[in-house]
């Protein structure tokens, strides 16, 4: 790599231009993964503060939006996992921004769903990934993240087809 592509590589991977590009994803997968936009917003003001202590690593793009998201996965990890979070009630959000989500009834039955299948869910469908890609994010076996696609699938097909009726 000359100077000049390293030079472009630092300007991407520095925290400001991160922010720019990817704030928005990583607090759709807090909210997808907490279910409130506070902690959604503690999650991605945290999520930037430790990608600050790791920026200048960056080797590529790829490498800066997968940092991200497995700060944010982490993240809202620790929170799920606190003793304070079990002791509270979840407040009846809506997804802020909510473009990109084509079916708001589809999203509020992904909400239902348990984190484990929230996640997968909304990183397969809503942002792309693969299920090798989902399993090295998430630190799953790709087996795992398949059973948890099957089985958020056949949740969300009830769902759905109990509100049609």
């Amino acid at each position: 790599m000359n100077s000049a592509e390293h030079l472009n590589l630092i300007d991407y991977a520095a925290p400001e231009a991160a922010f720019q590009k990817y704030a928005d994803e990583v607090y759709r997968l807090a909210f997808v993964r907490t279910g409130s936009r506070s902690d959604s917003d503690d999650i991605l003001q945290e999520v930037f503060l430790r990608y600050m202590r790791v920026w200048g690593k960056m080797q590529s793009e790829e490498h800066v939006k997968a940092t991200l998201i497995r700060i944010t996965v982490n993240c809202s990890n620790s929170l799920l996992t606190s003793a304070w979070f079990k002791k509270t009630q979840p407040l009846d959000e809506n997804i802020p921004d909510a473009e990109g989500y084509s079916d708001q009834n589809a999203l509020s039955e992904v909400l239902k769903l348990p984190v484990k299948y929230r996640t997968v869910i909304h990183l397969y469908y809503y942002m792309g990934y693969s299920v090798a890609e989902i399993a090295e994010l998430t630190r799953t076996n790709p087996s795992t993240v398949k059973t948890r696609l099957s089985r958020a699938r056949g949740r969300l097909k009830k769902a759905l087809e109990a509100e049609d009726l």
